[in-house]
Order: structure tokens, then C-alpha cells, then sequence
């Protein structure tokens, strides 16, 4: 047996050299292959991918909610519409300052189909309406109703106008306690609900709820609803606001679809704005073009400037600069009362509330530290003296509550009021105070009659030249001076109150000018209150009324250091608080009403000319006036030659 092997193995042909090598080399290259694949394992092993940023570290799945890396997490599906949804009706849900996840999926359907099914609708809705005729029963208006809807269906169907989809929406809420999420649930599912949407939150399927709204495209819910094109268009969320009107003036550009931003102020509730920016932010800028472009729809502009910035606007359109410093000619007295009011308006009520409005400017001028916050004040007995001054004082000239007019009364002045309160008793300490404003230093800014008119259709009040003891004081009393006028002659008016934190110091100046903006609009008035120290003004609580009593609002570039207090009070969300970090000059965030939008300020060459507040550009323009003057003989015609 062992020889009969041995010859078959020596029978068996023997492989050829070239065979054996190629197999030794296929053995190889498939063992290198392993080894490069083994080594590229071990690689990927130490590398970090985008999955392993994006997981969650862990997560825990309850029957309601996920528990996901310390967020709690639920997901809602809606489950029924109404018959007709209007144009971005989840908008308010997107506009919501809370994170939240959004996924929407469309299956769409063959027309043949759902054809079919319509067709057979049809022939049911009228057999029940054919019936009820029959029977002489009272006609059903929704089987009427519905029989119309799936005619026109059927109608667009047909014609191509109109496609079929399976459409469902899926929303994934994030909240830090479970306690939270509840409420942001009520909040989402009353949102739904007043548009007659109803939802429901996934129950033994948060996992995969939540699955099902992140960027992976996987609908594991598998919730749907029969819809057509035109009200699948209508979900889409994400659409831009959009600010143009009819009339208004032009402030900016929409950063969200380039269109313009037209818009009537006195549209609104109120007429009042706030802008809050930080320093070189463009607010100035902004607003000199508000003024320009407001100028020329007819309305009245009035400015409070602190750094001389708005003399160059007034020059360009022929308005009126008064320069108010110790030195200046112009004065302002503060004791001023509005010539004519309102029909059933009582002179004694001008008196009183003039008294109440001294009084507070008194404060600032020579109160004294009460209370454990250092406001400015008088004791009980000094503010008895001052209010009973205050009276004689204007009873002196004749001005009593049984006037019948105001129209020819002279107002007193501050030298009379420091003679009447130096005949009482017990005022020597008040009159002390009060004399640097009469013979002291600072005498010569309210000690004297007004001789300033408000006739031209811009004016400008600048107080760069007082010192900084004395602006609160000054800007006080024109703003005084201004309401008088006001309330004596309504009229459609802007006015513009720069580097407002200064009235923000001092709480009677903050309370006056908190006042003046929630009676602004009854005047046809419109206060603007700008500011850069936004902390300075959101502290005080008339800061924040002012803010609320203010329907336009433009945020530019802010500081970190403020930027938190500015999303807080204004309810934006953490995209628009980046926003406003990264804004560029001139770029910010535009509230109209309910209605706001990122915005980019814009001005054509002639307007940047004159509002330009960059120092490089004003030195280069005197430059260019120095270099160049007019010669105004080169600049006459030649005579012709005979």
C-alpha cells in the first residue's frame, strides 16, 4: 500500500516554479493589507472625529424624556391642523428665546393615488348630501364645505398645480430641570394650540423623538400628515422679517434678504426710540440720518448734544445751534411755563406741576446725600420751605391759579426765587447752596430770562462746553424747556437725547425724564434716548421703563461686559447676543413693534458727508477745504467775444 502511494505521488505533476512564486506573493499582499488595516485601526483609534464632539457623554431614557448629559430633553409631534394655516405659522415657535431642535420630513406621494381616494371622497359626500335632500333633511355645511375643498384638491391635482405629500414635524426641547422642561412643554403646546395645532409628546419613544430631530435625516417616529404643497409652504419656519411700509423714512438695509427698511415711527403705539451701542459702534451716525431723512418728510427735529457732534447737520440744512455754557449768550430759565395747553387744562395745575418740576431740578442743584443710596434730597423742613418759596416766587410776578391765560405772564428767575427764600426763616443754610448759581461761579446759566427760539424746524441744543458738575443741571432745564413748548403747540416732533446716562445719574432727572417719554406721545412727540454706558441705564429702574415704554429699539455693537444685561432686558436669543458682539460699524439689530430684524445702516455719499462722525474722515475734509479754496473769478462765466 505504502509503494502504490508512493508511485501516485510520483504520478502527480509537479507545479510550476512561476505558479508557486505568484501564490507566495498573493499570501503576502493580503497579510500586508491585514497588517495596514490592523495599523490604521489602532490610528483611528486616537483620532478625535466630529461624532466624538458631538455625542453626548451619556444618556438616560425615561418614558416622557431623555436625560442627556445633565439637559433634560422631550420631543413633540403634531398630530392635527386646522383647515386653513396661515403663511409661517411656526415663526413664534422659531422666535422663541429657548433651545429646541425642529426636524421636518416630507414623503411625497403619487398623484394617481391620492386621486383615487379623492374620487371616492367625492362620490361619498354626495351621496350623504344627496340623502339628506331626499329626506328633507337640513343641509350639513360640513359636508358641503368638505366636498368643496376636495373638488379644488382634485382640481390642482390634476392640473399639476398642486403635489400630495406625507408631512411630518417634530420639535426636541432642551431645558436644565425637569421642572422646566414642563413648563416650556405648556408653553410650546398652548403656542400650537391657539393656532388650533395640536400635539402630543412621544411616550416610550423619547430616544427615538430624539432621534428623529437631529442633523441625521431619520425619521423614527414615522408620525404623519396627509397635506398639499400650499400649506407644507406655510410650515417652513425660517422666513425673514421683513420691515418695509409704505411711508416712513429709509433706515437701513435687511441683513436677512437685502430689502429696505421703511418705517414710520408715529405708526407705532409710541413714537418713542432707544439706541443702545457701544462707543464708534455708528449710533451717532444712524441717527443724524434719521434726522436728515426726517427733516424731509416735514417733521421737527429738537437735539440735546454733549460733544458738539450734530453742528455740522445744522449747518447743511439751515438749522438753528445754541452753544449753552456759562459764557454763552443763550440762556434757558428754568422758571418758564407753557404759554397755552389743552382745552381743560387749569392754570393752577401748570403752577403745581412747574413747583413739583423745580423742585426736582433744586435737588440736583443743591440737594444733599439722604438715605443709605446717596439720592440727592432735602429734609422735610426744607422741602416745606422750598415748595412754599417756589409759590411766592411766581406769585411775585403776578402768577396765581385764578389767571385766566398765561399768554403775556413773565416768569420769574432764579435771583427772585433766592430773594423770597432769603425772607424765610430758617433758609440761610438753602440759600448758601443756592448763591453759586446766582453770584457764584456757576451764575449766569439759569439766572436769566430765556432768550432762545424753537422756530426753525432743527434745532440743537449743545452742552460740550459745560463742565460735567453742571450738565445733568443744564440738560434738565432744556429738556423742561422743551416740554413747555411742546405741550404749548402739538405738533409731529423728534427729540433727540444723546448720552442719556447722564440724566440716569441722578434719580429726579431720571424720574423727569422717564415721565416725559410715557406723556410724550398724547404731544405728538417722539424721545429718542441714546446712550453707550447700557449697564448705567438698564440699573436704574425709569432706565428700564423707558426701555419698555419705547416701541423702536436699535441695538448696535455691544461690549461684552454689557452685552449680557442688554439680552436680558430685550429677550434675545444667543444667536442675536453674538450678533450684536460681532456686529461691524453701522450693523445691529432693529426693533419696530413686535416685529425685528439684523440691520445695516446705509447712507448715500452726499448724507455720509454730512453725518460723518469718524475724526480721520472730518480731518481729511477740512484738509481738502484748506487745499482747495473757491475762486470765485475762475468760477465766472467768460464774457463772450464780439
Amino acid at each position: 500500500m505504502a509503494i502504490e502511494i508512493g508511485k501516485m505521488k510520483e504520478a502527480m505533476p509537479t507545479p510550476p516554479p512561476k505558479k508557486i512564486q505568484k501564490a507566495k506573493e498573493g499570501v503576502g499582499q493580503v497579510e500586508q493589507e491585514r497588517t495596514v488595516l490592523e495599523e490604521e485601526r489602532i490610528y483611528r483609534r486616537g483620532v478625535v472625529t466630529i461624532k466624538d464632539i458631538i455625542a453626548p457623554a451619556s444618556f438616560e431614557v425615561k418614558p416622557t424624556l431623555l436625560l442627556l448629559s445633565g439637559m433634560y430633553v422631550r420631543t413633540l409631534f403634531v398630530i392635527t391642523y386646522p383647515r386653513h394655516i396661515g403663511l409661517g405659522w411656526s415663526s413664534p415657535l422659531i422666535n422663541l428665546n429657548k433651545t429646541f431642535d425642529v426636524g421636518m420630513f416630507f414623503y411625497p406621494l403619487k398623484a394617481s393615488i391620492i386621486l383615487k381616494q379623492l374620487q371616492k371622497k367625492v362620490g361619498i359626500f354626495e351621496a350623504k348630501i344627496l340623502g339628506d335632500a331626499e329626506k328633507g333633511a337640513p343641509r350639513d355645511p360640513i359636508a358641503e364645505t368638505a366636498l368643496r375643498d376636495i373638488e379644488s384638491l382634485r382640481d390642482a391635482l390634476t392640473q399639476g398645480i398642486e403635489h400630495f405629500f406625507q408631512f411630518s414635524f417634530y420639535v426636541s426641547i432642551y431645558a436644565k430641570s425637569e421642572q422646566e422642561l414642563e413648563k416650556y412643554t405648556e408653553e410650546v403646546e398652548s403656542l400650537f394650540g391657539s393656532k388650533l395645532i395640536y400635539t402630543k409628546s412621544g411616550f416610550y419613544q423619547a430616544e427615538q423623538g430624539f432621534n428623529s430631530t437631529v442633523p441625521l435625516g431619520n425619521d423614527e417616529l414615522m408620525i404623519s400628515y396627509n397635506m398639499n404643497t400650499s400649506p407644507i409652504a406655510a410650515s417652513f419656519p425660517f422666513i425673514s422679517s421683513d420691515l418695509t411700509s409704505d411711508n416712513g423714512i429709509l433706515y437701513g438695509i435687511n441683513r436677512h434678504n437685502n430689502s429696505l427698511i421703511l418705517f414710520d415711527r408715529f405708526s407705532l403705539q409710541n413714537a418713542n426710540s432707544v439706541v443702545f451701542a457701544t462707543s464708534g459702534a455708528g449710533k451717532s451716525y444712524a441717527i443724524k440720518l434719521e434726522i436728515l431723512r426726517s427733516l424731509m418728510m416735514g417733521t421737527d427735529v429738537i437735539v440735546i448734544d454733549p460733544e458738539s457732534e450734530y453742528k455740522d447737520l445744522s449747518d447743511a440744512v439751515g438749522g438753528t445751534f445754541i452753544n449753552v455754557s456759562l459764557a454763552s449768550e443763550a440762556k434757558v430759565n428754568p422758571f418758564d411755563l407753557p404759554r397755552t395747553v389743552g382745552e381743560g387744562t387749569k392754570v393752577d395745575d401748570i403752577i403745581r406741576s412747574a413747583v413739583i418740576t423745580l423742585k426736582g431740578l433744586l435737588r440736583i442743584m443743591i440737594g444733599q446725600p439722604i438715605g443709605e443710596a446717596g439720592n440727592l434730597g432735602f429734609t422735610p423742613a426744607e422741602d416745606s420751605l422750598l415748595d412754599r418759596a417756589l409759590i411766592e416766587t411766581y406769585a411775585k410776578k403776578d402768577i396765581t391759579p385764578d389767571l385766566p391765560s398765561l399768554a403775556d405772564v413773565e416768569p420769574p428767575t432764579l435771583t427772585d426765587f433766592q430773594d423770597v427764600l432769603e425772607g424765610m426763616e430758617g433758609s440761610a443754610d438753602l440759600v448758601a447752596r443756592l448763591q453759586k448759581y446766582t453770584d457764584g461761579t456757576f451764575s449766569g446759566l439759569l439766572d436769566s430770562p430765556t432768550n432762545v427760539e424753537m422756530k426753525n424746524q432743527l434745532v440743537v441744543f449743545s452742552v460740550r462746553d459745560l463742565e460735567d458738575e453742571l450738565r445733568p443741571t443744564a440738560i434738565y432745564t432744556i429738556i423742561n424747556y422743551i416740554w413747555n413748548v411742546t405741550r404749548s403747540e402739538r405738533k409731529k416732533r423728534i427729540l433727540v437725547v444723546d448720552e442719556a446716562w447722564w440724566l440716569m445719574q441722578n434719580e429726579d432727572s431720571a424720574k423727569f425724564i422717564f415721565a416725559l417719554v410715557k406723556r410724550a406721545r398724547k404731544y405728538y412727540l417722539g424721545v429718542t434716548t441714546i446712550t453707550q454706558d447700557v449697564n448705567d441705564f438698564l440699573r436704574s429702574q425709569y432706565g428700564q421703563a423707558i426701555v419698555t415704554n419705547s416701541a423702536l429699539q436699535l441695538l448696535m455693537k455691544q461690549a461684552p461686559s454689557a452685552v449680557d444685561a442688554v439680552q436680558t432686558t430685550f429677550h434675545l436669543t444667543d444667536g442675536e447676543k453674538y450678533l450684536l458682539l460681532e456686529s461691524g460699524v453701522g450693523e445691529g439689530i432693529f426693533f419696530a413693534g413686535s416685529k425685528h430684524a439684523a440691520i445695516k445702516v446705509v447712507a448715500s455719499y452726499t448724507e455720509d458727508q454730512i453725518v460723518t462722525t469718524n475724526p480721520q474722515q472730518l480731518l481729511e475734509l477740512e484738509r481738502a477745504k484748506k487745499e482747495s479754496p473757491v475762486d470765485q473769478e475762475a468760477q465766472e462765466p467768460p464774457i463772450p467775444s464780439l
